[in-house]
């Protein structure tokens, strides 16, 4: 009888395995990646500088003239200025921008 008692006990154990399981693959395959690009986005954001080419989350390019503490004044062309949050330029497609070879 008693062997019978720890058998059954045991089970709840075994059963958790699973779940933690799952929260350990979730958290390295979904949310830590996800931490680490906001970390690299952050410090992008951080480190430009006046004149620097961007493309915003919109697809629009510019040249940033002004920064201000959470904006960027952007010149788009023609004289055409428009104010993007920092949070709207987009990290992948600013640093492609900026590194391929002009023709």
């Amino acid at each position: 009888m008693m062997s019978t008692i720890l058998l059954q006990s045991g089970g709840g154990f075994t059963q958790l395995i699973p779940m933690v399981l799952i929260i350990v693959v979730f958290y390295f395959f979904m949310i830590r990646p996800q931490m680490k690009k906001q970390k690299e986005h952050k410090k992008y954001i951080e480190e430009i500088d006046i004149n620097t080419r961007v493309v915003t989350t919109a697809g629009i390019h510019g040249r940033i003239v002004e920064i201000a503490d959470k904006t960027f004044l952007i010149d788009v062309g023609s004289g055409v200025k428009m104010r993007f949050d920092k949070s709207a330029v987009s990290l992948e497609a600013s640093k492609a921008l900026n590194t391929e070879k002009p023709a």
